[in-house]
């Protein structure tokens, strides 16, 4: 589902337009990223937690080579989802 998806799905649900849901969806998309790159958390309860966490230094290996690569510490955005998220899903596919 792309983002286009998501505000044909929600528009037609709620009876916004178009333009007006892609501008919340936008909006959305970009407090998020911007609450990230200040290391904030987002907490969507029955959703999940947006958060950035600290991926330690490692070795790798190039696979081609053979060779080995120290790959550096990085900060990554993580979601974690909810036990609802999660049920849902579950149910869902399984059923």
């Amino acid at each position: 589902m792309t983002k286009a998806d998501i505000v044909d799905v929600i528009s037609s649900s709620t009876g916004i337009s178009k333009v007006e849901t892609e501008a919340v969806v936008k909006g959305f998309m970009e407090t998020v990223i911007d609450a990230m790159k200040k290391g904030d958390t987002i907490e969507l309860r029955g959703f999940g937690s947006f958060k950035v966490v600290k991926r330690a230094k490692r070795v790798a290996r190039n696979p081609k080579t053979n060779q080995e690569v120290l790959v550096p510490e990085q900060f990554v955005p993580v979601l974690k989802v909810s036990r609802e998220f999660k049920a849902a899903v579950q149910q869902s596919l399984t059923s």
